[in-house]
């Protein structure tokens, strides 16, 4: 039987992940939709996927809406207008670059009244992976595996995949 403290402990900690659920907090953040051009939507972390689907629901009136999300696996999102791309967290996979290359295609292609709006959340940097020349993939994947293992903290291991 959980105790009253326990019970409120974890009440208090579900209202504390809804009141931070992108659906509350993303939409009075959100810039207005751009005029004559295109909205390229463009996340990644763990929270990509429901950032996403809250972007399509605020510019659902926008036609020229278009992007990609990558999230960890298993937090993917129905995207209606957006492509959804789930990748490997904390180790790097090809999930991962593609998403990465597909974000750098459409943030390139951007022209002068497009709106290129960017959405972060933790675990980004290991879903939108991109080797500098001379890197692999398998290069990314055994150095997070040895920072993993060294006890980095993220901070740490961020400064070093940067």
């Amino acid at each position: 039987m959980a105790s009253p403290a326990r019970d409120l402990l974890n009440r208090l900690f579900r209202q504390a992940i809804a009141a931070a659920h992108p659906s509350v907090c993303l939409p009075p953040l959100l810039p207005p939709a751009p005029r004559g051009g295109r909205l390229i939507v463009l996340a990644a972390g763990k929270a990509a996927g429901s950032m996403a689907e809250v972007a399509e629901g605020v510019y659902a009136g926008i036609d020229a809406l278009t992007g990609v999300a990558v999230a960890r696996r298993g937090y993917g999102r129905p995207l209606k207008r957006m492509a959804m791309i789930e990748a490997s967290h904390p180790i790097p996979d090809a999930a991962g670059i593609e998403g990465a290359e597909r974000a750098l295609k459409l943030a390139e292609g951007a022209v002068a009244n497009d709106l290129v709006l960017v959405l972060l959340s933790g675990g980004a940097s290991a879903n939108w992976i991109a080797p500098a020349a001379g890197l692999s993939l398998a290069d990314k994947q055994a150095l997070t595996r040895a920072l993993l293992r060294s006890g980095a903290n993220i901070v740490e291991i961020n400064t070093v995949r940067k």
